[in-house]
């Protein structure tokens, strides 16, 4: 056998693990049931992704807090929170809010609906098995994951799991009632109209992902997600009190600590689309952990413009952002081919620059 006989036999090696894997539907956790204590190597990722994988002890940096106490009917409030996001979203993409209006035991229970799905009987759930397979990467990463499409128009309740449905749709109503606020805080923060934004229907489409990150036996080889920034508008997104969550800033991972009752916010590719860089999206990832289960979950405010058969609208920067002194830095894209070019990519490669100007 010759040397590319042997990689093409070990690659269709690679991928027949992974197939039988995914063939079984059990995911992370039915590893961890079975009671494995090292990690396949379809887990093990390469060197240059776990190299850094530490954040420096003495960081100074810590993303922002927000107060939304009041932005909705206290006009001084509203400037003051306004004035922070705007910092935020320029130099961070990430901030944590706090006093976003949604009871801190619809987010307890948001949390405990994930973990009663991801630790019910494996046959039960089996029916929503999911693992991304349009992002090209050789290593799988070391979570479960529910996935389901909670649009502004409420899901058909029985598209649900039974022992998180009524929370799901719940939570999801409040979420984007609280994306909606945002997105007008935002439009006027780039001197828009309140509605601009929504408008451009940025709140059209809302996506909840539950991830269940199983304790990981050797945690310095994998990663719960690998770094990435989200091919969105915008995500809120709720955490347990576990962490793990890092941002890459100034080119050093910092940690995002819990904070009980808050959630967190960061930028979609679109957005940094939409405004030309001056919100901007960043990379982020989980890191896996010994300690477990860690669940979190996020919401992803999408695009309609991909699964409704309209594919042809295009995005580019807001024309009211646009002179003579300030031309667009990017092409304009149909959302299809922007995810297309984002799930054929590299972790770790902003699907951006190939729209650069």
């Amino acid at each position: 056998m010759n040397q590319v006989e042997a990689e093409i036999g070990s690659q269709n090696d690679w991928n027949s693990e992974i197939k039988a894997f995914d063939d079984t539907k059990l995911g992370v956790k039915g590893l961890v049931d079975a009671g494995m204590t090292k990690i396949p190597r379809i887990f093990i990722h390469p060197q240059h992704y776990l190299q850094d994988k530490l954040v420096c002890e003495d960081s100074q940096f810590s993303i922002p807090t927000i107060d939304l106490q009041g932005v909705t009917s206290d006009a001084i409030l509203r400037a003051k929170a306004i004035e922070k996001i705007q910092n935020a979203c320029e130099k961070w993409g990430f901030f944590q809010i706090v006093n976003h209006g949604i009871p801190k035991s619809d987010l307890e229970e948001m949390l405990a609906g994930v973990r009663r799905f991801h630790e019910q009987d494996a046959e039960v759930k089996k029916e929503f098995y999911t693992r991304d397979l349009r992002k090209r990467s050789p290593t799988v990463t070391w979570r479960d994951t529910l996935g389901l499409n909670m649009d502004s128009i409420s899901p058909e309740p029985e598209t649900l799991p039974a022992v998180c449905r009524e929370i799901a749709m719940g939570y999801s109503k409040q979420v984007h009632r609280l994306g909606i606020t945002l997105f007008e805080l935002l439009s006027v923060d780039l001197g828009l109209d309140p509605n601009h934004l929504k408008d451009m229907e940025c709140a059209e489409r809302l996506s909840l992902l539950g991830h269940y990150y199983q304790p990981c036996p050797e945690p310095e080889l994998t990663l719960g997600i690998r770094s990435h920034s989200d091919a969105d508008f915008m995500t809120i997104l709720l955490q347990d009190q576990l962490g793990g969550l890092q941002v890459c800033h100034e080119n050093q991972w910092v940690d995002v600590p819990p904070i009980p009752g808050a959630l967190i916010v960061n930028v979609g590719d679109f957005l940094q689309l939409l405004t030309k860089d001056k919100l901007k999206r960043v990379n982020h990832r989980v890191i896996a952990k010994q300690a477990g289960p860690r669940i979190s979950v996020a919401c992803f405010f999408r695009t309609k413009h991909v699964d409704t058969g309209n594919n042809l609208r295009c995005y580019g920067p807001i024309q009211e952002l646009l002179s003579e002194e300030n031309p667009p830095v990017y092409k304009e894209t149909t959302a299809e081919d922007y995810l297309k070019h984002y799930y054929s990519k590299g972790s770790g490669t902003s699907s951006l620059l190939h729209l650069k100007l």
